[in-house]
């Protein structure tokens, strides 16, 4: 089958939830992350003749068909396919998948893979008015509400990282040591500049004027464990996972080009890395957070790897339980992992995630020249996800 390539990742700064990105239209910010990855590799819009986009929450009108909307305003051609996906957390990285797959059968030569998360606007729903009430009030539920939850004990996913502690008896002091490190590991990324090499610079309002919104927005300084010890449990009560050891609601976009060799010898670009496989595999939903041990082993089986073979691991921070079990079951270093922030510092909306963490994989590569990187992540509903990429030498 066709190799896949990947090329050129854009992304927004990352915003709090209610922050910087509240007012921004979905597809105005999805767009211009887009264009700016068509920028950032050289490639006409017109040659781009797929997009792949992927949200977990439309939350504007235009939303509901985002990859058709996203591609025309970057200025892809009408005769462009445009396909919207959905992998829960592992959205983003679902986004490559399925781009690569277009390639690998002959379908697409250069595709745009994108997503976008505006948990900030998501709307209220009013499930009963349909066919009209016969009297009384009527209740709002909170959308978000629908994306925290799990689908079948309706417990809150942090109930599951909770569920993942007491099993395998992490204890809070090491979640809340993880989550210290994961913050000072971004505010470093983000002194050094690492992760300026990703972000889209964005004008945003500020009252009545505005102001260039470039730096991810939740990350926090002074986080210590004196400062974490001293959070109540978000999930439960007497329990582990508070807000400081899970990841941070936030928005964002993120986009990059996906293509096959011709496509871009066509095109005069050089790709900075190549997918070599992934592997999704299923868990229970109540240990969630379990998801990407196995994904990883089987990824490894497939590609005949082990661990010390691996020069850089990138496992979503949804709970600081999800990397410690990474750690612990399948002997990751702490040095080889995550080593720039994460979705505890950095924030996870899950639209951008996958894609988020795919460039901090290929930027990590180029830059130490190391050969492989693992990305991997847990999925709501009990799904984990793991994908392999080799930097391409140039």
């Amino acid at each position: 089958m066709k190799e896949v390539f990947l090329s050129s990742g854009a992304r927004s700064a990352l915003g709090d939830f209610g922050g910087s990105l509240k007012n921004v239209q979905f597809t105005e910010l999805a767009s211009t992350v887009a264009k700016a990855s068509l920028t950032k590799s050289g490639i006409n819009p017109s040659a781009i003749d797929h997009i792949v986009f992927t949200t977990t929450c439309p939350t504007d009108k235009d939303s509901l068909f985002a990859a058709r909307v996203v591609g025309m305003k970057a200025g892809l051609p009408e005769s462009a396919a445009a396909l919207d996906v959905s992998r829960a957390c592992a959205s983003g990285l679902q986004a490559i998948i399925s781009a690569g797959q277009q390639l690998q059968t002959g379908h697409s030569k250069l595709a745009l893979a994108a997503g976008a998360e505006m948990f900030s606007r998501a709307p209220y729903a009013v499930t009963t008015s349909r066919w009209g009430n016969a009297r009384g009030n009527q209740q709002l539920e909170d959308i978000l509400e629908w994306c925290y939850r799990c689908p079948f004990s309706l417990e809150y996913m942090g109930d599951t990282a909770e569920n993942l502690a007491e099993k395998y008896r992490y204890s809070r002091e090491e979640m809340d040591e993880y989550a210290v490190a994961s913050q000072s590991r971004a505010l470093a990324a983000i002194e050094s500049g690492f992760l300026a090499k990703q972000i889209v610079p964005i004008t945003v309002a500020e009252g009545k004027s505005t102001k260039i919104f470039e730096t991810d927005e939740a990350p926090r300084e002074g986080i210590t464990l004196e400062r974490l010890a001293k959070l109540k449990p978000a999930f439960q009560e007497g329990g582990k996972v508070t807000a400081g050891n899970s990841s941070g609601v936030t928005d964002g976009a993120a986009a990059l080009i996906v293509g096959d060799k011709d496509g871009f010898v066509r095109e005069g670009v050089s790709p900075e890395a190549r997918v070599v496989d992934w592997s999704v595999v299923g868990v229970p939903p109540s240990l969630m957070g379990h998801g990407p041990v196995p994904a990883i082993r089987e990824l490894l089986e497939r590609t005949q790897l082990k661990i010390e073979d691996i020069d850089y691991f990138e496992i979503n921070e949804a709970f600081a339980v999800v990397n410690l079990h990474a750690e612990k079951q399948l002997g990751i270093p702490r040095n080889k992992h995550n080593l720039y922030g994460g979705g505890i510092s950095v924030g996870h909306p899950p639209g951008v995630t996958g894609l988020r963490m795919a460039m901090n994989g290929m930027q990590h590569l180029n830059e130490t020249q190391g050969r492989y990187a693992v990305l991997s992540m847990c999925l709501g509903a009990g799904q984990g996800l793991a994908m392999l990429i080799e930097r391409v030498a140039n």
